[in-house]
């Protein structure tokens, strides 16, 4: 049996150990704001954090997951920073790639709290939105570093 904790809670996984952790997320434990776009790690829907830092869920097997601090989307509080910051530039058109864009967003202000443009294009140029709203992410990320600060 494997044991994951996501968000805080633990959970027991008792199927194929090889599994991506997408699915176990989405399909065992209920958690669907991470997304499961190309399934090679390209895109960045499916990013959580892994022991605090973005990773591919799609990429990372349950049995590589296990003993790990999982964070989802679920787990920022509803009036996170980001969150704020997002609807305050109306990021969103579709949504689907917005949990990835912003997990992979945290992970870029936790490790670089006052990110200049460049560092925030750099960041994010791994997370793919299909309605193209960069501008409007670029802009909630420089939104969110005051916010947060």
């Amino acid at each position: 049996m494997i044991q994951l904790k996501v968000n805080g809670k633990v959970y027991s996984y008792n199927d194929d150990p090889e599994t991506p952790l997408v699915w176990v997320l989405r399909e065992h434990i209920g958690l669907t704001g991470t997304k499961w776009g190309c399934g090679i790690g390209l895109c960045g829907c499916c990013t959580v954090h892994v022991d605090g830092r973005a990773e591919r869920s799609c990429q990372i097997t349950v049995k590589e997951a296990a003993g790990r601090d999982i964070l989802t989307i679920e787990g920022l509080p509803r009036d996170h920073y980001l969150k704020r910051a997002w609807l305050k530039e109306d990021v969103p058109e579709c949504g689907y790639c917005q949990p990835g864009q912003i997990m992979q967003a945290l992970e870029l202000l936790n490790r670089n709290p006052d990110p200049s443009e460049e560092d925030v294009l750099k960041a994010m140029d791994t997370n793919l939105c299909r309605c193209g709203t960069y501008n409007r992410i670029k802009r909630a990320i420089l939104r969110a570093k005051k916010e947060k600060a």
